[in-house]
């Protein structure tokens, strides 16, 4: 299904990319963190297994368990963020 994702502040300057289309193989939003530490392959990856990541489904803060919805909008962002 296809997934519009966003990264903000550390984890978009990590990856080098704000957003991306992609064709998501999986269906929760824990799956699809996965997935992306999977494809990216990076050493130190910002959405890493116990790396604190704050995860939104469609502008709605959730746990890693709810399951993706096709077209959904999922944004990746560090715990805190401000200025």
């Amino acid at each position: 299904m296809q997934v519009h994702i966003k990264y903000f502040a550390s984890i978009r300057e990590r990856l080098g990319r704000s957003s991306e289309q992609w064709d998501s193989p999986v269906g929760t939003l824990g799956a699809l963190r996965h997935a992306l530490v999977q494809r990216d392959a990076l050493d130190d990856h910002p959405l890493a297994a116990g790396r604190a990541v704050r995860i939104a489904l469609n502008q709605v803060m959730c746990e890693e368990d709810v399951p993706l919805t096709p077209g959904c909008e999922v944004a990746f962002f560090p715990p805190v963020t401000g200025g």
